[in-house]
């Protein structure tokens, strides 16, 4: 296309974005900003036979990890044979007591999770994290699919691009099959902190997209004999299933934080006598953790008897010793995670931190350093990015959704974020990253 024509396409997909009010908030020190997604109208391009590959990985990948979250709190098999140390679970703040003994339908925990992927030098995908609490960003993906029919319909008509318009009908199949009423049309509902929210835009597009109900915990209650209402002009309404879009921490004021006021009182009481689902499930966020992500690949193996399909990075945990040693003694080649820190927060780039940062993360590290992991600095694969009316390669990862519920189903796809930064590998929206649309084509040479 000639500079003119990328420009028009440009503009038009900015206009787009706006009239779509597709947005996101950015927390700062003295206000919440609305601003606009930022989005490169030139797709990432994958192979459709390179994606069945990572497809079959990413269920594996799912099936694992809920077998585990049931296993921890359940028989506690895999640290009664060593495989992973009893104190990194009970000692993870995302470990919640309440919630020995449970069985979700299916075995099902984490029913949507969010995974991250890099491609590295060596052309292979890697697994960054898993995001099993409250994972964000699909509704981003749809979006974006949809801009880009707008600005570019004519690829549409060309090429083979898998769809991804059915996730909104996939999530709500996943959620109905996990009613503990087995009737033909369960209700469900999404909870939302409110409009204030950062990821509001996301539940409520959800909501409408799957045609169910957005509520914010004011909206419910749980009566004496623990069934969820939803209150509604015509009385009450029984909710069957929850797709919670609140940290745990702040769902039910009688079991955790009690001055939230943005939950239920009683949710729990309700999830534990099975008359409700929750969507994920609490307690859930304990395979959410960036020390528990480093023993996955033994996951797969004890539970499923099977090696890794897609391989994890290279982790060293700072509550190991050694582990420690090495971190502190090589910080300048390596990527710090704070373990339960999301979003790009709280994070060091080695290579690219100054000597005052290095000497803040090493005192941070030896003061808590269960608290830390820490990554190879992965040289992370670029994309043509349309920047200033040219062409320059930016970094990128992508984030696939990964359904469990009677199924197990994985977007064709996934929600591609690129650091619009020259250099920058960190592609969060919170930290100046914007997105692509992700195309898997057929028959791809």
């Amino acid at each position: 296309m000639s500079t003119s024509e990328m420009r028009a396409r440009k503009t038009a997909a900015d206009l787009a974005i706006r009239d779509m009010g597709v947005s996101f908030t950015v927390y700062s020190s003295e206000r919440n900003i609305d601003r606009a997604w930022p989005f490169d109208i030139i797709p990432r391009i994958i192979s459709a036979k390179e994606w069945d590959r990572v497809t079959l990985g990413l269920r594996q990948r799912i099936i694992a990890l809920n077998k585990f979250i049931q296993d921890i709190y359940n028989d506690r098999l895999i640290i009664k044979e060593g495989i992973i140390p009893k104190s990194l679970i009970d000692n993870s703040p995302n470990y919640k007591s309440q919630c020995q003994g449970m069985t979700p339908p299916h075995g099902a925990w984490a029913n949507i999770c969010g995974t991250d992927l890099v491609r590295h030098s060596d052309g292979k995908f890697y697994i960054l994290e898993d995001n099993l609490r409250v994972p964000s960003g699909v509704s981003y993906m749809l979006e974006n699919r949809e801009v880009t029919r707008r600005v570019l319909p004519e690829m549409f008509q060309n090429y083979s691009i898998m769809p991804v318009d059915d996730y909104p009908s996939k999530l709500y199949e996943t959620l109905a099959s996990l009613s503990p009423r087995k009737i033909k049309k369960p209700c469900i509902a999404v909870l939302t902190p409110g409009v204030f929210n950062s990821a509001y835009f996301e539940h409520a597009f959800l909501a409408r997209s799957m045609g169910v109900q957005l509520v914010e915990g004011t909206d419910l209650f749980v009566s004496k004999n623990d069934i969820l209402y939803m209150k509604t002009i015509d009385g009450p309404v029984r909710v069957d299933v929850l797709y919670r879009r609140i940290d745990e921490e702040f769902m039910d004021p009688e079991v955790f934080r009690s001055d939230s006021i943005i939950g239920v009182p009683g949710l729990m009481r309700a999830w534990k006598s099975q008359n409700l689902s929750i969507a994920n499930a609490p307690g859930s966020g304990v395979a959410d953790d960036k020390a528990v992500y480093s023993y996955v690949p033994k996951m797969i193996n004890f539970y499923l008897n099977e090696t890794p399909i897609i391989s994890s990075v290279k982790t060293y945990l700072c509550a190991d010793d050694r582990d420690k040693d090495f971190v502190l003694s090589n910080m300048r080649h390596l990527v710090v995670k704070p373990v339960n820190e999301s979003g790009g927060y709280g994070l060091l780039v080695g290579p690219k931190a100054s000597q005052t940062e290095l000497k803040k993360f090493k005192h941070l590290i030896n003061e808590n350093p269960s608290n830390y992991i820490a990554q190879p600095t992965l040289k992370l694969s670029t994309a043509p990015t349309y920047i200033d009316e040219s062409i320059e390669a930016r970094h990128l990862d992508l984030r696939p959704f990964i359904l469990q519920g009677s199924k197990t189903w994985v977007t064709p796809g996934g929600l591609t974020r690129v650091a619009l930064t020259k250099g920058s590998l960190v592609v969060n929206s919170s930290q100046g990253g914007g997105s692509k649309d992700t195309w898997i084509v057929e028959n791809l040479n």
